[in-house]
């Protein structure tokens, strides 16, 4: 090769950011987290310093979003780089939707697909075609036999099949066809990061291949399962400051969680932040600091209402679930060595199917247009450095268990709009001076929210975005009276069950989960 040719190689490489050692990527997601469950993120009742330490290790997001407020459709984005609609899973996998919806609603909750298409090349096939082993442990949910983590481009699946609640919970003996019992007793959280650690410290320094490795943690969706020790800890922490009150508001469709004084969760929370700081520390363990880029987030925001009602998402409105940004921001760091600032901060609107084309592009490899189709690449906003202004895009065709309702929704600037699908209706606010959502400023400002509409309407039919149709099983009084028994007899129940969790002699059953021998 002359020299000038080999000049020019060389240099092509060093600016595309290719290097002979390729960096290792560890991918930790966490299921249901919301973003202010974290101590970085301002909660002082969750202890969180392992991950409080890795969001101030690198770059926090402050505007980070999941693309959908329930799990299996943000999970499809992370893996594909595509917007939900866009991949036809646009609802949590083994959800009912058209006439086997059973309940009593205005429409038919949208037709979706049930396992993740195998013509979409995954973050995790593209790694792998590059070289990396590629590894995955924990919670999958995106297909029942033939589309598991191991048939979408990962060479080892541990935990990872159909379901998205763990079942036989958190603490074995666990009923997961595709992970060992370890003896009774043993938290799955902590088995995961084990597990991770694990395949992390088979890899030395030197390993002939780099790791992709996907740790997608069970924790901390329900049910709420914590050990006695940890429950008492935060028992006595919620006691020294007392709540006085309701715990909870009734916010249209269902009651939601106003405090944060769950002990039960509050220990959840304890045990997936030492897990994730075990699997920090096999990093550090093994010298792979520098080599190692790190990513942080969840799939959707915490569960408010629904479910375990385990969290409060204030001063955000709603949950998972919900259409409000409490349903859909998201925790989103990203760590990358010589190249993220520890402590910097950004404001950039971002969101889970920018993860595949940003990580491709840090590891110096060529990126997927064609498939990421509505992921862009941070690269340049982790080397400090801006993005144009975008639009982020919604749409959630089905109503959540936790009473969020049919949606499409469209972020610009600082503006959201949401129209509800049920009867095209029209929400909007202004996010800098109204984070809350409690102001709907659709008339003061009637030419942007049409400019936004016109641009969701270009989106939807963009993605091929299927809208639920209307029920004609539908009865209004019904409705009525079932919205009148959640405001007084729903919410009754769960303000004593939730005062009970902190009576000194609560006991969820007789051993704990089995997580601890009885005194």
């Amino acid at each position: 090769m002359k020299y000038g040719s080999l000049l020019l190689l060389i240099l092509s490489m060093t600016f595309s950011g290719i290097s002979s050692e390729k960096p290792n990527i560890l991918f930790i997601l966490v299921d249901d987290l919301g973003v202010n469950d974290l101590g970085v993120e301002g909660s002082t009742f969750y202890e969180t310093p392992n991950i409080d330490g890795l969001a101030n290790s690198g770059m926090r997001f402050t505007k980070g979003y999941s693309t959908c407020q329930v799990c299996s459709p943000s999970r499809a984005s992370l893996m594909t780089g595509k917007y939900p609609p866009r991949v036809q899973i646009t609802d949590y996998i083994g959800a009912k939707f058209g006439l086997d919806w059973k309940r009593n609603d205005k429409v038919m909750p949208a037709e979706y697909i049930k396992n993740l298409p195998a013509e979409d090349v995954t973050i995790a096939e593209a790694f792998k075609e590059n070289g990396y082993e590629t590894f995955f442990a924990g919670k999958w949910h995106l297909g029942d036999e033939g589309s598991h983590p191991d048939d979408h481009g990962f060479d080892t699946n541990i935990g990872g099949f159909s379901k998205g609640s763990p079942p036989g919970g958190f603490f074995a003996p666990f009923k997961n066809p595709r992970l060992e019992n370890p003896e009774n007793g043993k938290s799955l959280t902590l088995l995961l990061a084990e597990k991770t650690s694990e395949f992390i410290e088979s890899h030395p320094k030197k390993s002939a291949k780099p790791f992709f490795a996907y740790l997608s943690f069970y924790a901390v969706h329900g049910p709420i399962q914590t050990t006695p020790e940890l429950w008492k800890k935060y028992r006595e922490k919620s006691l020294k400051d007392p709540h006085e009150g309701d715990r909870f508001l009734v916010d249209r469709t269902k009651s939601v969680r106003q405090v944060q004084d769950c002990p039960i969760y509050a220990g959840m929370m304890e045990t997936m932040d030492e897990a994730v700081g075990m699997v920090l520390n096999s990093v550090k363990k093994m010298g792979l600091e520098k080599d190692t880029i790190v990513v942080f987030t969840s799939d959707n925001g915490g569960v408010t209402s629904g479910d375990a009602y385990a969290t409060s998402a204030l001063p955000l409105r709603g949950g998972k679930g919900r259409q409000w940004e409490g349903g859909i921001r998201a925790p989103f760091y990203i760590k990358v060595p010589g190249v993220t600032k520890p402590g910097s901060i950004s404001d950039t609107l971002v969101t889970g199917t920018d993860f595949y084309p940003t990580l491709l592009d840090m590891a110096g490899l060529k990126l997927k247009p064609e498939q990421h189709v509505d992921g862009v690449s941070l690269k340049k906003v982790l080397q400090g450095d801006k993005l144009e202004e975008r639009t982020l895009f919604w749409h959630y065709p089905h109503y959540g268990n936790q009473g969020g309702e049919p949606s499409s929704i469209i972020r610009y600037k600082n503006w959201k709009l949401v129209q509800y699908l049920e009867d095209m209706r029209l929400e909007f606010y202004d996010l800098s001076k109204d984070e809350g959502e409690q102001n709907n400023v659709l008339r003061s400002h009637p030419e942007m929210a049409l400019s936004l509409l016109e641009k969701m309407e270009k989106l939807r039919k963009e993605t091929g975005a299927i809208m639920p149709k209307q029920d004609p099983r539908y009865d209004d009084e019904a409705k009525q009276k079932e919205w009148q028994h959640r405001h007084t007899v729903i919410k009754e129940k769960l303000e004593k069950q939730h005062a009970n969790f902190l009576k000194a002699d609560f006991k969820p059953n007789k051993d704990w989960w089995g997580s601890a021998p009885l005194d």
